[in-house]
């Protein structure tokens, strides 16, 4: 049934994990309820799997309904951390497969390719003919697939995930992605969902505004914010070396309740 590979997805995270982190808990209602979504969390808490796990989950119920293949992107802006992602969705596709097999599912196999200014021609030729269910590309690649016969790809993406977002808001490459994304929006054939992955920065308000961008008729595009961003208590104590930093030449004289009052000055005040 439609519910079986979300029941695979629960099983193999209970079996890697002892609970979701606090972005994973705080942001799955609103990506499960379809909203554009801005996690905000530190490394390492997270949030990339909470972005993906639920798109993921997504993309294996649509096989399983036999339905129309969509697809799910992946954009940062540092080009080293898109191999780490593939790398890293590896264990979650495998995962998945095995718990749907315990039960006797054969899950179809998810497809993930990395679009790069550093991928082989022979390989961008074989993600045209052969669109992979996830692709992994960066701000400047997703432009060139946009304006070239790579929109194809881009026709049947329902979600897309910007990683480091807070990286490039504000900077000229934020606001070339930011016209690449809407782009996008045209390109696909139906809704578009956008997540946003940030370290703690502030304001979140402007960064969730970047992400959502604006309908066409000037609208901005309502963002849900979930913030997992971990405030440290901090516990600050001053300690000085000796009792009296006025008198440095003997750290064991007694401290005066006015250090700039010198003995023997009738009480004036002098520099020190």
């Amino acid at each position: 049934s439609a519910r079986c590979p979300a029941r695979s997805s629960r099983t193999w995270f209970a079996r890697a994990f002892a609970e979701p982190t606090d972005a994973q808990r705080l942001g799955w209602p609103a990506i499960a309820a379809g909203e554009h979504a801005l996690i905000v969390a530190p490394t390492g808490s997270g949030k990339t799997l909470a972005a993906f796990l639920w798109g993921l989950n997504t993309l294996i119920e649509e096989r399983l309904r036999g339905e129309t293949a969509t697809r799910l992107l992946y954009i940062s802006p540092l080009k080293a951390l898109n191999y780490d992602v593939e790398r890293n969705l590896r264990g979650p596709l495998a995962g998945l497969v095995d718990a749907a097999r315990r039960r006797g599912l054969e899950l179809p196999e998810l497809s993930v390719a990395v679009r790069t200014g550093d991928t082989p021609q022979r390989d961008r030729a074989r993600m045209l003919r052969t669109p992979p269910d996830i692709l992994i590309t960066t701000p400047e690649s997703l432009y060139l697939l946009l304006t070239s016969r790579g929109i194809e790809m881009m026709q049947q993406a329902r979600t897309v995930i910007i990683d480091e977002i807070h990286a490039v808001a504000a900077t000229k490459r934020g606001a070339h992605l930011a016209l690449s994304l809407e782009r996008l929006e045209r390109a696909t054939d139906g809704p578009l969902q956008r997540i946003g992955l940030s370290a703690t920065q502030r304001p979140l308000s402007e960064i969730a505004h970047f992400l959502g961008g604006h309908d066409d008729d000037g609208t901005p595009r309502p963002v849900t914010i979930v913030d997992a961003g971990q405030r440290k208590e901090l516990d600050l104590q001053v300690i000085v070396p000796v009792d009296d930093m006025a008198d440095l030449a003997n750290p064991g004289a007694p401290v005066m309740d006015d250090p700039l009052t010198l003995p023997g000055d009738g009480g004036t005040r002098k520099s020190i």
